[in-house]
């Protein structure tokens, strides 16, 4: 600035000066402003904090904070904790003593303390190992399911042999219904253990398995780490419910966190973002349950023992009934001391009519139902003879207070023991809940050229399902409807061109596909139906079509098939049979891989089936078309059924040579 000579020139300069200096000392006023205004506002708070804790100690509460952290600290002190547990948590309390006790982040050390403090830190409750017990137990509260019985029974028996081991991580695989979770229930009381449900369902947010850090604002404890702090012992039976629920965001995927919590070789030092310490669960016996094992990752599962569950059998349910809901539902409606008896063919009817399910859940809805409905005709009754006594009352002492009317039921009404009386048969159930809700599938009612009989399997249980097939004059087009999935589709063109590539064995013309069109068709068209293992129906009803033969209806049969003839597994095989003795079947067709599934049925239901393993088309044909039907010639009868039966007699032959 003094170097410049230029008057003007140099006033310019200055200005340009005196305008950066105003606008600094405008920044540091402002500044200033503010930190003064910040000051006033703390020491406002601090003399109010001061005087509030004046007029506490005036009205004789002395508890200035001190207290509550001389409680902390001696909570610590007493309670047996892990040393670095401790060490962390004598560091949060030291931390405390130089706060404010109303700042934000007072309470929230506060809140870490007591949650760390209340975990169960090596405090197990002590086991029930009596296996006899708890095989009382487990017997009392649910029907069957023996293979998950067993497998907990082997478990105490060697935790019984050897003090320290590592619980098992069951799953428990089964449709709705079936008692997955009142299992588990019944598990924790048969090893006297506390029970804690955690719900999966929905769950979509890593942080909620693993914690959320103290730095956010109202973080807490992972699910995890809450079960066990709610079951105030360090060995609880935990059940993580509807496990193939969980979901995955941008938030992360809480099944990788999970890795972790069931894997024994790491779950002894679990570390929780919000405890940001090692907690043990190797002594948690953990359950989980699922409906499907589709959506569980395959790291996940491979963690897990899985049991299956299977669908209750009609027989298993009308005893489930007769065991467990009618009782429980009689007590639940108030009906426990009436003359109320529930026929083992109303039993049979909610079964088959009123409910399409795997397990009972809505077979105890429905008991419940016509439970309600019996209760509410009666109470009426009762009640109606009530009033018309009171009013008879009333008219013989005319004058008197009338208040009598307004006295409530339970005064007027008192119901003795077997004062009901009602016996539930089939007609009662009609009567109760209207018509028939559902349909179960049967045989046909007679042989039928072109008609078969498959089976299949739902999520409710098995069920009975028609393949159809017609010919029709045109030039070699095949129709497939039915509402069948890209699977069941290519199954039919499979079991076509096997007809193509057999049709001079089965005595069909070479070129009939040039000259016919072919329509097959599975009924109840609204349905989508998909799976491989209606291809040997298929491909009967199509040579039955074909050679005007006629499928016996007493046949039903499941099973893939190959452009070759053989017959492949499938799967599902018990409810598929379940469904067909239900539905009337005497002989069911089934391949010969899955006689290993057989063992599975109840032995009141193979009496009365007789079962057909079978590797080939063939064997197939053999069984299930009928060689005696009057429209065809007895020549070309016997040559195609003696053709049959001597490539049969051959193959089993050599089958048995090879083995």
């Amino acid at each position: 600035l003094l170097e410049e000579t230029n008057p003007a020139k140099r006033l310019e300069d200055l200005y340009g000066y005196i305008q950066s200096e105003i606008e600094i000392m405008r920044v540091e006023k402002k500044i200033r402003a503010r930190v003064k205004r910040q000051m006033e506002k703390t020491q406002k708070e601090y003399y109010l904090n001061e005087q509030m804790q004046a007029i506490q100690k005036e009205l004789g509460d002395r508890d200035d904070g001190r207290s509550e952290i001389s409680d902390l600290e001696n909570l610590v002190k007493n309670k047996k904790l892990p040393d670095d547990v401790r060490e962390k948590l004598n560091k949060e309390v030291r931390k405390l003593k130089h706060m404010s006790p109303m700042s934000a982040e007072a309470t929230v050390v506060r809140n870490y303390v007591d949650t760390v403090v209340s975990l169960p830190w090596n405090d197990p409750s002590e086991d029930i190992r009596d296996t006899l017990f708890a095989e009382d137990v487990l017997n009392r509260d649910h029907y069957g399911l023996e293979k998950v019985k067993d497998r907990i029974l082997e478990y105490l028996s060697v935790r019984t042999l050897v003090d320290e081991m590592k619980g098992p991580i069951l799953c428990l695989v089964g449709p709705p219904g079936v008692g997955k979770t009142s299992l588990a229930r019944s598990v924790a009381t048969a090893t006297g253990r506390r029970f804690v449900r955690v719900a999966l369902g929905g769950v979509r947010d890593e942080a909620e398995i693993r914690g959320h850090r103290r730095t956010y604002i109202g973080s807490m404890p992972g699910k995890i780490i809450q079960a066990v702090r709610k079951a105030g012992k360090s060995n609880p039976v935990v059940l993580l419910d509807e496990i193939d629920k969980m979901s995955q965001d941008f938030r992360g995927d809480p099944s990788a966190a999970l890795l972790e919590v069931l894997d024994p070789e790491q779950n002894h030092s679990f570390n929780d973002h919000y405890l940001d310490l090692d907690y043990d669960l190797s002594k948690v016996l953990f359950l989980a349950t699922a409906n499907s094992l589709h959506t569980i990752p395959r790291p996940l599962l491979d963690r897990m023992e899985v049991i299956y569950l299977a669908g209750y059998t009609e027989e298993e349910k009308i005893s489930i009934a007769s065991q467990y809901l009618i009782p429980k539902t009689l007590k639940d409606n108030g009906l426990e001391n009436q003359d109320v008896t529930f026929h083992v063919k109303a039993v049979q009817e909610l079964i088959r009519y009123y409910t399409r399910e795997s397990g009972v859940r809505n077979l105890e809805r429905e008991i419940s139902s016509v439970f309600r409905k019996v209760a509410r005709k009666y109470m009426r009754k009762v009640e109606g003879d009530a009033q018309t006594e009171l009013k008879n009352k009333e008219a013989a002492n005319v004058g008197k207070d009338k208040e009598k009317e307004m006295k409530p039921l339970k005064e007027r009404v008192v119901l003795t023991k077997d004062q009901i009386s009602e016996k539930i048969s089939e007609k009662s159930v009609n009567k109760y809940l209207g018509p028939r809700k559902y349909r179960i599938g049967y045989q046909n009612s007679h042989n039928e050229v072109g008609m078969c009989t498959g089976m299949a399997w739902t999520e409710v249980g098995g069920d009975l399902l028609v393949c159809e097939v017609a010919v029709l004059p045109g030039n070699g087009k095949l129709n497939i409807t039915g509402k069948l999935g890209s699977v069941m589709q290519e199954s039919a063109q499979a079991a076509l061109s096997y007809v193509r590539s057999r049709s001079k064995f089965l005595n069909i013309a070479e070129d009939f596909y040039t000259k016919v069109d072919i329509h097959i068709h599975v009924p109840e068209g609204a349905i989508p139906k998909d799976g491989p293992s209606a291809g040997i129906c298929m491909a009967t009803a199509l040579t039955s079509a074909l050679t005007n033969r006629p499928v016996s209806k007493d046949v039903a049969m499941t099973g893939e098939i190959t452009l070759r003839g053989r017959v492949l597994p499938i799967g599902g095989l018990k409810e598929k049979v379940i469904a067909a003795h239900r539905g009337g079947i005497k002989k069911i067709i089934m391949p010969k891989e899955n006689e290993k599934d057989l063992h599975d049925l109840p032995r009141t239901i193979l009496k009365d089936l007789t079962i057909v393993p079978v590797e080939h088309m063939d064997h197939v044909l053999m069984h299930a078309l009928v060689w005696k039907h009057p429209d065809a010639e007895d020549s070309e009868q016997d040559e195609l059924f003696e053709k049959l039966k001597k490539v049969t007699e051959a193959e089993t032959h050599q089958l048995s040579f090879a083995h």
